[in-house]
């Protein structure tokens, strides 16, 4: 608390309720002020529906943030972030550490609200999951959040048809969202709002902030639309309140939905930006700090004293967090009470929830990965991807996934005995069925992924286009998504151009954290997985083809399991003898880099066949490791690859050259393909040749 001594002169007449909501615009006009820079508006328009919802229904325990069972509340319209850090604050939220342990400190104190936006705050522009305790998802693209808490929906109904028993309700919360105007013009919510819908996610609420109000003005000059009507189309239960300010309203919605159990329910808010602004509904409420004269106005119409900053009256953190404590403390406590007895009935089931809690895997779930034998005709890697998927799966418990409506080519369908699929009326199946929903397949999975479930998608690499935004945040957020892309190549021969990705792998590996890895057959397939699945602190995306591979013999070659360290030495030049070239190739050019390097050996020429299905993974093995696999003195090197070059260069160097993609693809069998942009057997050896000879010549 700051100048307690005039608490008393707020306003002599007005309830705590109406100090606390003062306090939390207040706050943000400060936060933002003091920063120059943020979003005020928002949260001084949503101070009274954020005050309501978590004052009154959200079943949280400020001293125990992180309880299982525990409502979920994401801040979708992630720019207005000073709404959250004030609700956290005055509910008194304690901090978690990385550990997973309290440190008894507050998770946002007031000198947290004071750096807003600073260097190494814990409060900066957008909510960051993991940097903050309380913030459940990363938000501030808009649509992501609306998207993820789809997903913790979705693991809600998947934990309570896993884990509930008769006389025992382990899961049961609730997913509450903040929208607003943006997030329903951005597509990934429409995709998210209509799987929900169809899935009857009634544990799921969004609270749409209608206030009319973009960056470039009125709504009206693009979006005029009525949401509310696209909503009930989707299945949803629309309710509307006519002003943010009534809480009473706001109340009997949230009551409202809370008594739906068919369908999710769509809230509908109308406020006004920047509420008690003399800008009030302007650009500047809405994307940038107010400037002095209109902070001390502001705090005039509120009857705040003019002068204060980052004031919190007397009384009004302390009624907030008992308010809230008393609810979630005791639901906290029954339901760690009623574990422990569910613990003692059902121990297996307990012991798997605390595995899934913590991230760990069960012990032997990797024990029926198969091995394949030599084979030079070969799998295609997506069907050995689809083998390793229903090999592994019985044994993961929670491992959820599916496809943009492309399982039967992207080979992701669990098909063992009890799988099934999640729909609507049955929560305990395995497949989920996304549609051709991309973008939403994405960031519902985040969603999955903070709800302790294992998840993963699956569709074209040439889609990865439209999961680029979840896919980045799933790094950002360190969370074990496995996202599957097949279909990796020009191999996808005479679907063309559009369906050929060309530029993708290049930039899925610059996204910092993302694991990319593209395995060259199939036992490089079964360990990729075990990667991908032993992978607790990030996303990892599993590239693989359409088209056979040949299957390369283990006994001849070093050890598919080299793949863990990203990089390794597949072939080699004779015992003793320093290679002339080093081929270096990923996925379904690596048999073709080891048909090259046969022919090589058989002319005298010491080659060496390296296998790099994974730069992240390679990048982080140390200096002698990856000057074993690439010997800095041997400069002539070759890579091969069916994408574009960019990238490559650092492993080529200035001496050496790539074989790879700089146009588009073209619509043709894949083997005109192959002879047309250079990916044979012949081409690789009149480059490596010309490359060899120019270097000794």
């Amino acid at each position: 608390m700051n100048q307690p001594s005039e608490a008393a002169s707020i306003r002599e007449d007005g309830s705590i309720d109406r100090l606390a909501i003062d306090t939390i615009r207040t706050l943000a006009i400060d936060a933002v002020e003091k920063a120059n820079s943020g979003h005020p508006g928002t949260p001084m328009g949503l101070a009274p529906v954020g005050y309501t919802l978590w004052r009154d229904f959200l079943r949280y325990d400020p001293g125990v943030p992180d309880w299982p069972n525990r409502d979920r509340f994401v801040l979708s319209v992630g720019h207005a972030s000073m709404l959250l850090y004030a609700l956290l604050h005055l509910a008194g939220v304690r901090e978690i550490d990385a550990n997973g342990k309290p440190t008894g400190a507050p998770a946002v104190g007031l000198d947290d609200i004071r750096q807003f936006r600073q260097l190494g705050s814990k409060t900066p522009g957008h909510p960051e999951y993991r940097m903050t305790t309380g913030v459940e998802a990363t938000t501030g693209p808009l649509g992501q959040g609306c998207g993820n808490s789809v997903g913790m929906a979705v693991a809600q109904r998947a934990l309570a048809a896993r884990f509930n028993r008769e006389g025992f309700t382990l899961f049961d919360h609730d997913v509450y969202v903040l929208c607003g105007d943006g997030d329903m013009m951005e597509g990934v919510s429409g995709e998210a709002a209509s799987l929900a819908g169809h899935l009857g996610l009634s544990k799921l609420c969004w609270i749409y902030d209608s206030n009319s109000i973009s960056i470039e003005g009125p709504t009206r000059l693009a979006f005029s639309e009525d949401v509310g009507k696209r909503f009930e189309a989707y299945g949803w239960n629309v309710l509307h309140v006519g002003d943010a300010n009534d809480t009473q309203a706001i109340v009997e919605a949230l009551e409202a939905f809370r008594k739906t159990q068919d369908r999710p329910t769509f809230i509908v808010v109308r406020s006004v930006i920047g509420w008690g602004s003399p800008r009030a509904g302007s650009e500047k409420a809405h994307g940038e700090a107010l400037g002095t004269d209109n902070v001390r106005a502001t705090k005039k119409a509120y009857g705040w004293p003019e002068d204060a900053q980052f004031f919190v009256p007397d009384g009004v953190a302390e009624a907030f967090n008992a308010a809230i404590a008393k609810r979630g403390k005791a639901a906290r406590e029954a339901w760690e009470s009623e574990f422990e007895r569910y613990r003692q009935a059902f121990p297996k089931e307990a012991a798997e929830f605390e595995m899934l809690r913590w991230g760990r895997l069960p012990e032997g779930w990797d024990a029926d990965v198969p091995s394949f034998p030599a084979d030079a005709k070969g799998i295609a890697s997506r069907d050995a991807g689809g083998k390793l998927l229903n090999a592994i799966a019985p044994h993961v418990p929670m491992l959820i996934g599916g496809a943009a409506d492309l399982s039967p080519s992207t080979k992701t369908n669990l098909n063992f005995e009890g799988a099934g699929a999640f729909e609507a009326d049955e929560h305990a199946g395995r497949n989920m069925h996304f549609g051709v929903r991309e973008h939403a397949m994405g960031a519902i999975a985040n969603g999955m992924a903070l709800s302790y479930l294992r998840p993963y998608t699956a569709t074209f690499l040439v889609f990865a286009d439209y999961m680029r935004a979840p896919i980045r945040l799933a790094s950002i957020m360190e969370v074990p998504v496995v996202f599957v892309f097949t279909h990796d190549s020009i191999g996808v021969g005479e679907d063309g151009p559009t369906h050929q990705p060309i530029e993708h792998l290049a930039t899925l590996r610059a996204i910092p954290g993302l694991d990319t890895i593209r395995p060259g057959d199939a036992n490089e397939v079964a360990v990729a997985w075990q990667v991908a699945l032993g992978r607790t602190n990030g996303p990892t995306a599993l590239i693989l083809s359409r088209q056979a591979l040949p299957t390369i013999d283990r006994g001849k070659y070093a050890s598919a399991d080299g793949l863990r360290k990203g990089a390794y030495v597949l072939a080699d030049a004779k015992e003793g003898d320093d290679p002339e070239i080093i081929l270096v190739a990923t996925g379904s050019e690596l048999s073709l880099a080891v048909a090259a390097h046969e022919q090589l050996v058989a002319d005298g020429v010491h080659s060496r066949v390296v296998s790099m299905p994974s730069w992240y993974l390679f990048e982080r093995q140390d200096r002698a490791y990856r000057d074993q696999v690439l010997p800095p003195h041997v400069r002539v090197r070759l890579a091969i690859e069916q994408a574009g070059a960019l990238g490559w260069d650092r492993y080529v160097g200035a001496d050496g050259a790539t074989i790879t993609m700089s146009t588009f693809g073209a619509s043709a069998p894949l083997a005109k393909l192959q002879q047309k942009f250079g990916f044979t057997r012949d081409n690789v050896l009149k480059v490596a040749r010309q490359l060899v000879e120019g270097h000794t010549s």
